[in-house]
């Protein structure tokens, strides 16, 4: 469709705030925008209503101002008082405006009237779709306990069904994809390590660094709206970069040293730093001597992993690994290593992120200025309800692993995500949850309550999930979009977008403690309600009216905010954001306080707990398998105008970057008789094949793999603009390999090859 300067008018100017996230896609997609442009503002400055809100266009919750005429939302913008967004929004944020006005939005709750995997539903009330979803759930509870209900959960508004009423219903089986499928890894890790989680914004004092290397990292794609604003005033600075991936990416394309590393290898290149760090003597040894313990064994650890024992490895010269362990040396402690979000990659990542944290620790950069600070939430009250009939949740990005081992609650029904026997610790992850729906082992998962989770280009191994569809007495589905996995349920319940509704308060782990609001700035779309709502009336129906006491939203607000001396309209006086002092550094503790709740009360850079356990208390390399001949390993990763795989049927978005591409080695492509636009299916090694996906043959790749943009190929869905457009990394995703401490999904181990479209 044609963009008119009409039509961009009437849509609210929104794409003229794509800059910072859309820099990086050249100078056609700029002119493209500039076209467009539009002065404003085209209203009467007395016609506009600003409400406050986070953003649910990704997962990082940037503070953002509603501005509504007429009762239409005609923009947004970041909120300038919110430490995330600092009065700027990507562009996925600005087309926020283009998904509340969605045409293709679910409109009615729909209930199926004929078999599974297919779009037959009939138009219902509420009362109606609510009481026979309550009569389902009720019925499985009675007969077979509350565990036999698994409950699936994503999106900024996931607590109402990832957290409360999974919890107040009596499930232990809640899993969210930002667990097993992304950072549980680094979160175990962190736990171990320092006796804290990282947290849903990973904690560099960007500001003051002097030197980053980014190892896996793919800043400028991925598009978190802080860390491009403070990444882009780092390099402004004079901070040098390294870029550690096997692609040339964005940030690459910024970096005074590219190591195009082998994947698989990035632990042996993290021992191998450690190695001249320790064997040269350019640790911060006054920083190990005052905050750490166990360092002598690392010594003793990593004697043998030399550069030259790394080098072979990872294809990384034994010079340049050791030149840039020395750089690293000279700018401590202004040097950091982020650990990334997305790190389950191979099955060995809980070894690898501890690796990672450790190269940190010797650089002396955690809790001071220029490295890792330490973040801290505001300690709000919970709304006061009964206590839960279970303690085991599906855990958030700070979500703690308990000990190593988790032993079953007395009198708790047990997870059946196989902790403590396929895995050791960490959160409920969301993947170990589909074979219980199939083989009744550890016993029988029956019904399935889903909640933003595209089940389909978020769990991997897409037919064993259809297996466990097709087995389960129940599924209840909530959504905004009619994505595929939606022709899976029997019921479906459509939520107001998040510009519709009031939500849970967002209270955020940052060096800015802060809370954020998020209120309604027009009414919701007739026959959607939010997702609090939906909890509540499904709650009052199952028989738990004592956890939803409160008879409105702003009531529960109030009370939560009531225990820091705050409400609803002091809240909005501040500008929808509060924020308290933080401690983000070592200095800020005083005689006797610990920010490392660890058993010794320092940085265990040894172990015992893993010992004890059976598991490697330090840092070990695992060779993971190779490509198969004429097969590339399938690497996946994200583009800045697009989250996960809801935002492909975006009307704005997807007129800017419609499908994806899959990355070739240039030499590799011409090899295969293939060039830039060909058209190809991915075949991976079990015989499942992709849709048709445009060739990008650049020399910006490894010969030895090929790479995805994350969640395009929508196949079955009612989305207009997504469906049919590009290849589902997911789908080519069968195998994994189970992290054995942390149960994360390592998904790097598969491996595809090119068929030409015929």
């Amino acid at each position: 469709m044609k963009l008119t300067r009409r039509e961009f008018l009437r849509r609210g100017g929104a794409l003229a705030g794509m800059w910072t996230g859309l820099s990086q896609l050249g100078e056609p997609v700029l002119a493209f925008l500039r076209t467009r442009g539009a002065r404003w503002p085209w209203y009467r400055p007395d016609e506009v209503r600003i409400t406050y809100n986070y953003c649910d266009m990704c997962m990082w919750r940037c503070g953002m101002l509603v501005y509504t005429v007429n009762g239409r939302v005609v923009k947004v913008e970041g909120n300038p008082k919110d430490p995330k967004s600092r009065g700027r929004l990507c562009g996925r944020g600005q087309a926020a405006v283009a998904h509340l006005y969605d045409p293709d939005r679910l409109r009615k709750p729909l209930i199926r009237t004929g078999e599974r995997g297919t779009w037959s539903f009939r138009e219902a009330s509420w009362e109606e779709a609510l009481d026979r979803a309550a009569e389902a759930l009720a019925r499985l509870r009675d007969q077979y306990g509350p565990e036999s209900v698994a409950w699936f959960a994503h999106t900024t508004g996931d607590f109402w069904f990832g957290d409360y009423l999974p919890l107040a219903f009596g499930s232990p089986n809640v899993g969210k994809p930002a667990t097993g499928l992304c950072l549980t890894p680094r979160e175990v890790a962190a736990q171990i390590t320092f006796g804290r989680g990282i947290g849903g914004h990973e904690p560099v004092d960007w500001e003051n660094t002097r030197y980053i290397v980014l190892i896996g990292n793919h800043i400028g794609e991925n598009a978190h709206n802080t860390v491009m604003q403070d990444f882009a005033r780092a390099l402004a600075q004079g901070a040098k970069l390294v870029v550690v991936d096997p692609r040339y990416s964005t940030a690459a394309m910024k970096a005074h040293r590219w190591l195009p590393i082998k994947p698989g290898t990035d632990t042996a290149l993290l021992l191998a730093w450690m190695n001249v760090l320790i064997t040269e003597g350019l640790y911060d040894r006054e920083y190990i001597e005052k905050y750490t313990v166990g360092f002598e064994r690392l010594a003793e650890h990593i004697r043998p992993f030399t550069p030259e024992w790394a080098a072979p490895i990872t294809e990384i010269p034994a010079e340049v690994i050791r030149e840039v362990a020395r750089e690293m040396a000279a700018h401590r402690p202004q040097v950091v290593i982020p650990p990334g979000r997305h790190v389950v990659w191979y099955g060995n990542d809980t070894q690898r992120m501890r690796a990672l944290f450790i190269l940190n620790v010797l650089l002396g950069n955690v809790g001071r200025r220029g490295g890792l600070y330490l973040p801290r939430a505001p300690a709000l009250d919970p709304y006061p309800h009964p206590p839960f009939p279970v303690e085991v949740a599906a855990g958030g990005c700070g979500a703690a692993a308990v000990g190593i081992r988790i032993p079953d609650t007395p009198g708790h029904p047990p997870r059946a995500d196989g902790v403590g026997s396929k895995f050791a610790t960490g959160p409920v992850v969301i993947q170990e949850l589909i074979e219980p729906m199939i083989t009744g082992q550890p016993y029988p998962i029956r019904g399935l309550v889903v909640y933003g989770v595209n089940l389909f280009h978020s769990i991997p191994n897409v037919p064993r999930t259809i297996e466990a569809l097709k087995r389960l007495e129940f599924v209840l589905a909530i959504d905004v979009l009619p994505q595929e996995h939606l022709a899976w349920a029997d019921i479906v319940l459509p939520e107001a977008t998040f510009l519709e509704r009031y939500d849970e308060l967002w209270v955020a782990s940052h060096r800015i403690p802060y809370i954020a609001l998020r209120e309604p700035a027009v009414e919701p779309l007739p026959d959607t309600r939010p997702g609090w709502w939906i909890a509540r009336e499904l709650g009052l129906r199952l028989g738990l009216a004592d956890y939803f006491q409160w008879s409105s939203i702003e009531e529960y607000l109030n009370t939560r905010l009531m225990s820091v001396g705050l409400s609803l309209d002091r809240l909005r006086e501040a500008g929808g954001v509060f924020t308290w002092p933080g401690k983000p550094y070592l200095e800020d503790y005083g005689e006797g306080e610990t920010p490392f709740p660890t058993p010794s009360g320092k940085i265990e850079i040894y172990s015992e707990a893993l010992a004890r356990a059976g598991f490697d208390p330090l840092p070990v390399y695992e060779p993971v398998e190779e490509p198969p001949p004429g097969y590339f390993r399938l690497l996946y990763g994200r583009h800045p105008l697009h989250t996960f795989g809801k935002t492909q049927n975006n009307p704005w978005l997807a007129e800017v970057y419609p499908e994806n591409e899959v990355w070739v080695n240039d030499e590799m492509a011409a090899a295969l008789g293939l060039k830039n636009g060909d058209r190809v299916l991915l075949e991976n090694q079990d015989g499942v094949r992709s849709g048709p996906v445009r060739v990008r043959a650049t020399p910006r790749i490894r010969k030895d793999a090929v790479y995805l943009v994350h969640g395009f190929g929508h196949r079955g869905s009612r989305l207009s603009r997504a469906e049919g457009r590009g290849a589902s990394d997911n789908l080519l995703i069968t195998r994994y390999r189970l992290d054995p401490i942390s149960g994360g999904a390592g998904m790097r181990v598969n491996f595809v090859r090119l068929i030409r479209e015929v």
